[in-house]
Protein backbone atom coordinates (compact mmCIF):
# COMPACT_ATOMS: atom_id res chain seq x y z
CA UNK A 1 0.00 0.00 0.00
CA UNK A 2 1.04 3.38 -0.79
CA UNK A 3 2.27 6.35 1.64
CA UNK A 4 -0.83 8.22 -0.47
CA UNK A 5 -3.56 5.45 -0.04
CA UNK A 6 -2.69 4.69 3.67
CA UNK A 7 -3.25 8.70 4.09
CA UNK A 8 -6.60 8.30 2.48
CA UNK A 9 -7.09 5.87 4.63
CA UNK A 10 -6.82 7.02 7.75
CA UNK A 11 -8.31 10.89 6.75
CA UNK A 12 -11.29 8.51 5.88
CA UNK A 13 -11.26 6.70 9.04
CA UNK A 14 -10.67 10.29 10.97
CA UNK A 15 -13.96 11.90 9.39
CA UNK A 16 -16.14 8.29 9.80
CA UNK A 17 -15.14 8.66 13.73
CA UNK A 18 -15.83 12.33 14.09
CA UNK A 19 -19.35 11.45 12.83
CA UNK A 20 -20.07 8.61 14.88
CA UNK A 21 -19.28 10.54 17.61
CA UNK A 22 -21.26 13.80 16.45
CA UNK A 23 -24.14 11.24 16.37
CA UNK A 24 -24.04 9.80 19.71
CA UNK A 25 -23.19 13.36 20.90
CA UNK A 26 -26.68 14.91 19.06
CA UNK A 27 -28.70 11.44 20.45
CA UNK A 28 -27.38 12.31 24.43
CA UNK A 29 -30.50 13.58 26.11
CA UNK A 30 -30.59 17.67 27.09
CA UNK A 31 -32.52 18.83 29.92
CA UNK A 32 -35.78 20.13 29.46
CA UNK A 33 -36.31 23.56 30.02
CA UNK A 34 -38.72 25.83 32.16
CA UNK A 35 -41.55 26.43 29.49
CA UNK A 36 -41.06 23.26 27.95
CA UNK A 37 -43.63 20.67 27.59
CA UNK A 38 -42.71 18.12 30.37
CA UNK A 39 -41.83 14.31 28.15
CA UNK A 40 -45.03 12.29 29.30
CA UNK A 41 -44.25 8.77 30.07
CA UNK A 42 -45.76 5.62 32.07
CA UNK A 43 -43.79 3.64 34.79
CA UNK A 44 -44.51 1.04 37.34
CA UNK A 45 -45.70 2.43 40.73
CA UNK A 46 -44.43 0.87 44.08
CA UNK A 47 -48.11 0.65 45.32
CA UNK A 48 -50.53 0.50 42.41
CA UNK A 49 -50.24 -0.33 39.12
CA UNK A 50 -48.56 1.58 36.08
CA UNK A 51 -48.92 5.27 36.32
CA UNK A 52 -48.63 8.27 33.56
CA UNK A 53 -47.86 11.98 34.08
CA UNK A 54 -50.64 12.19 31.74
CA UNK A 55 -53.11 10.84 34.64
CA UNK A 56 -52.36 14.28 36.39
CA UNK A 57 -53.43 16.57 33.43
CA UNK A 58 -54.81 19.52 34.13
CA UNK A 59 -53.33 19.66 37.38
CA UNK A 60 -50.21 21.03 38.83
CA UNK A 61 -47.43 18.14 39.24
CA UNK A 62 -44.39 18.32 41.19
CA UNK A 63 -42.24 15.19 39.30
CA UNK A 64 -39.15 14.71 41.85
CA UNK A 65 -36.68 12.72 40.97
CA UNK A 66 -34.57 10.64 43.63
CA UNK A 67 -32.91 7.59 45.08
CA UNK A 68 -33.00 5.97 48.65
CA UNK A 69 -28.54 5.60 48.30
CA UNK A 70 -28.74 9.72 47.89
CA UNK A 71 -28.15 11.28 51.16
CA UNK A 72 -29.94 14.95 50.28
CA UNK A 73 -32.75 13.20 48.88
CA UNK A 74 -33.21 11.19 51.93
CA UNK A 75 -33.18 14.30 54.03
CA UNK A 76 -35.78 15.96 51.85
CA UNK A 77 -38.30 13.42 52.19
CA UNK A 78 -39.96 13.80 55.06
CA UNK A 79 -40.71 17.74 54.37
CA UNK A 80 -42.18 16.68 50.71
CA UNK A 81 -44.67 14.39 52.13
CA UNK A 82 -45.67 17.43 54.33
CA UNK A 83 -45.71 19.89 51.19
CA UNK A 84 -48.18 16.43 49.07
CA UNK A 85 -50.25 16.02 51.98
CA UNK A 86 -50.86 20.00 52.18
CA UNK A 87 -51.02 20.62 48.66
CA UNK A 88 -52.96 17.79 47.58
CA UNK A 89 -55.93 19.71 49.24
CA UNK A 90 -55.34 22.56 46.02
CA UNK A 91 -54.93 19.77 43.45
CA UNK A 92 -51.40 19.59 43.49
CA UNK A 93 -50.10 16.09 42.69
CA UNK A 94 -46.51 15.28 44.20
CA UNK A 95 -44.80 12.39 42.25
CA UNK A 96 -41.62 10.38 43.00
CA UNK A 97 -39.87 9.24 40.54
CA UNK A 98 -37.05 7.00 41.79
CA UNK A 99 -33.99 5.87 40.39
CA UNK A 100 -33.17 2.79 42.91
CA UNK A 101 -32.35 -0.65 41.10
CA UNK A 102 -33.69 -2.09 44.85
CA UNK A 103 -37.11 -2.38 44.58
CA UNK A 104 -37.44 -3.94 48.67
CA UNK A 105 -35.09 -1.08 49.96
CA UNK A 106 -37.63 1.82 48.01
CA UNK A 107 -40.34 0.03 49.31
CA UNK A 108 -38.98 -0.51 53.05
CA UNK A 109 -37.85 3.08 52.99
CA UNK A 110 -41.40 4.36 51.47
CA UNK A 111 -43.17 2.30 54.23
CA UNK A 112 -40.83 3.40 56.86
CA UNK A 113 -41.37 7.22 55.78
CA UNK A 114 -44.99 6.86 55.51
CA UNK A 115 -45.06 8.38 51.83
CA UNK A 116 -48.43 9.03 50.80
CA UNK A 117 -47.50 9.98 47.00
CA UNK A 118 -47.23 8.09 44.23
CA UNK A 119 -43.90 6.46 44.13
CA UNK A 120 -42.87 5.40 40.58
CA UNK A 121 -39.83 3.04 39.76
CA UNK A 122 -37.49 4.02 36.98
CA UNK A 123 -34.27 1.88 37.76
CA UNK A 124 -32.83 2.18 34.33
CA UNK A 125 -33.28 5.76 34.37
CA UNK A 126 -34.96 6.02 30.91
CA UNK A 127 -37.81 9.07 32.13
CA UNK A 128 -34.63 10.60 34.52
CA UNK A 129 -32.40 10.90 31.14
CA UNK A 130 -35.45 12.39 28.65
CA UNK A 131 -35.70 14.37 31.35
CA UNK A 132 -31.95 15.15 31.36
CA UNK A 133 -31.87 14.47 34.92
CA UNK A 134 -28.34 13.27 36.19
CA UNK A 135 -27.92 15.03 39.81
CA UNK A 136 -30.54 13.87 42.35
CA UNK A 137 -32.70 15.11 43.38
CA UNK A 138 -33.98 17.24 40.75
CA UNK A 139 -37.54 18.30 40.78
CA UNK A 140 -39.79 19.94 38.01
CA UNK A 141 -43.21 21.61 39.22
CA UNK A 142 -45.43 21.11 35.99
CA UNK A 143 -48.42 23.32 35.13
CA UNK A 144 -51.86 22.25 33.83
CA UNK A 145 -51.15 22.63 30.63
CA UNK A 146 -48.28 20.64 30.75
CA UNK A 147 -45.44 22.84 30.70
CA UNK A 148 -42.10 22.93 33.19
CA UNK A 149 -43.00 26.42 35.22
CA UNK A 150 -39.87 25.51 37.47
CA UNK A 151 -37.09 23.55 37.65
CA UNK A 152 -35.35 22.67 41.36
CA UNK A 153 -31.79 20.94 41.21
CA UNK A 154 -30.57 19.56 44.53
CA UNK A 155 -32.61 19.42 47.96
CA UNK A 156 -35.54 21.62 48.43
CA UNK A 157 -36.79 22.97 51.72
CA UNK A 158 -40.81 21.86 50.52
CA UNK A 159 -41.75 24.00 53.59
CA UNK A 160 -40.38 27.55 51.96
CA UNK A 161 -42.83 29.91 51.80
CA UNK A 162 -41.77 31.15 48.22
CA UNK A 163 -41.86 27.65 47.00
CA UNK A 164 -45.25 27.16 49.11
CA UNK A 165 -46.66 30.15 47.49
CA UNK A 166 -45.44 29.70 43.97
CA UNK A 167 -46.65 26.32 43.23
CA UNK A 168 -50.70 27.57 44.88
CA UNK A 169 -50.58 30.54 42.90
CA UNK A 170 -49.82 27.65 39.93
CA UNK A 171 -52.60 26.13 41.22
CA UNK A 172 -55.26 28.76 41.21
CA UNK A 173 -54.76 29.31 37.34
CA UNK A 174 -57.16 27.63 35.15
CA UNK A 175 -56.24 26.50 31.30
CA UNK A 176 -52.89 28.79 31.48
CA UNK A 177 -55.26 32.40 31.22
CA UNK A 178 -53.89 33.29 34.92
CA UNK A 179 -55.31 34.12 38.37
Amino acid sequence: MSKTNAVKIAVLLLVLAGAVLLALRLRQPRSVDIGERAPDFTLPALTQGPLSLHDFQRRVVVLNFWATWCPPCVEETPGLEKFAERMRLQGVAVMGVSVDQDAAALRTFATQQQLSFPILRDPNRSIANRYGTFQFPETYIIDQEGRVAEKLIGPVDWQDPRIITFVQELARRTGGQGT
